[in-house]
C-alpha cells in the first residue's frame, strides 16, 4: 500500500463527493488532509473528524475562494505555513448548462475561474516547493469533457480542455524534478465520465423528468448516450485511483489524462 506518513495532502472541494473520496484515501494512507470547500462548520467539523478517524494524523480546514486570486494566494500561503502541500488535488468544480447563445457571462466567468485559473494558481505556488523537497504530486480532476466535448456545457468543456493542457506544460517544467528514489515531481489528470457526485444531478432529474420522475431510468438514459460500461463510478475508485498515482512507483506517470469512463472517450 501507498505510505504517506509524513506528507501533506491540499484538496480542493474536499468536503463532498469526489473530493472527499480523494481525501479519503489519503488520509487512510496517513496523510495530513488539508480539507476545503463550501461547508458550515457543523459539515466542517464532521469531515476533518472523519478524516482522523480514517487514518489522517491532523486534518483541517482551509477556507478560500477560487473564484478570486487573491483569497487562493491567502488560502496557498495558509498551507504553506502548515507545512506546505506535497500532494495538491485541484477537485473543486462548478457547472453551469445552457446552449453557448444563451449562456450567462456571470457563468462563463466562474466556471473559467473555479475549474481552471484556480489550478494555474495553486499549482504555481505549490510545484516550487515540491520541486525543492524531490517529491510531489498535482492530481486535477478533469473530466471526459477535458478531452471530448458535449452540447450546452461551453465553459465547463472549455475549462477542462484547458486544464489538461497547463497539466500537460507543468508535467513538463517539473519532469527533472527529484528523482525515482524521492519519488519525482508529476502532473496528472484524472477525467471522469458519469460518477455519482452532487455535481450530475442536474442532468440527472432532467433525464428522470423524461421518464415520469423515474431517477433509475434517467440514470440508464445518461448512461446509454455515453458510457458503454452502463455503470456509474463511485467516487472512491476515483480516490484509489489518486492514491496510486501519489506513489514514489509511479514518479514516470506525469503529463497524463487518465480516463475512468467506462470507455466513453473509447469510442
Amino acid at each position: 500500500m501507498t505510505d504517506l506518513r509524513g506528507k501533506t495532502a491540499l484538496v480542493t472541494g474536499s468536503v463532498q463527493g469526489i473530493g472527499l473520496a480523494i481525501a479519503e484515501a489519503l488520509a487512510g494512507a496517513g496523510a495530513r488532509i488539508a480539507v476545503h470547500g463550501l461547508a458550515g462548520d457543523a459539515q466542517i467539523h464532521e469531515v476533518c473528524e472523519h478524516l482522523r478517524k480514517l487514518g489522517a494524523p491532523q486534518a483541517e480546514f482551509f477556507n478560500g475562494d477560487l473564484r478570486h486570486p487573491d483569497r487562493i494566494a491567502e488560502l496557498m500561503e495558509a498551507v504553506e505555513a502548515w507545512g506546505g502541500a506535497d500532494i495538491l488535488v485541484n477537485n473543486a468544480g462548478i457547472q453551469h448548462i445552457a446552449p453557448l447563445a444563451r449562456m450567462p457571462r456571470e457563468a462563463w466567468e466562474a466556471i473559467l475561474a473555479v475549474n481552471l485559473s484556480a489550478a494555474f494558481h495553486t499549482m504555481q505556488s505549490a510545484l516550487p516547493g515540491m520541486a525543492e523537497r524531490g517529491y510531489g504530486r498535482v492530481i486535477n480532476i478533469a473530466s471526459v469533457h477535458g478531452l471530448v466535448a458535449s452540447t450546452e456545457k461551453a465553459p465547463y468543456v472549455a475549462a477542462k480542455f484547458g486544464l489538461v493542457g497547463l497539466s500537460r506544460v507543468a508535467a513538463l517544467e517539473y519532469a527533472t524534478a527529484g528523482s525515482s528514489a524521492s519519488g519525482g515531481v508529476t502532473v496528472n489528470c484524472i477525467c471522469p465520465g458519469w460518477t455519482e457526485t452532487a455535481i450530475i444531478a442536474p442532468q440527472i432529474e432532467a433525464r428522470a423528468k423524461a421518464h415520469g420522475d423515474d431517477r433509475d431510468a434517467g440514470i440508464a438514459d445518461l448512461l446509454a448516450e455515453k458510457q458503454p460500461t452502463l455503470r456509474m463510478s463511485d467516487p472512491a475508485e476515483i480516490g484509489a485511483l489518486a492514491l496510486w498515482l501519489c506513489a514514489p512507483v509511479a514518479h514516470n506517470i506525469t503529463g497524463t489524462s487518465i480516463p475512468v469512463d467506462g470507455g466513453w472517450t473509447a469510442q
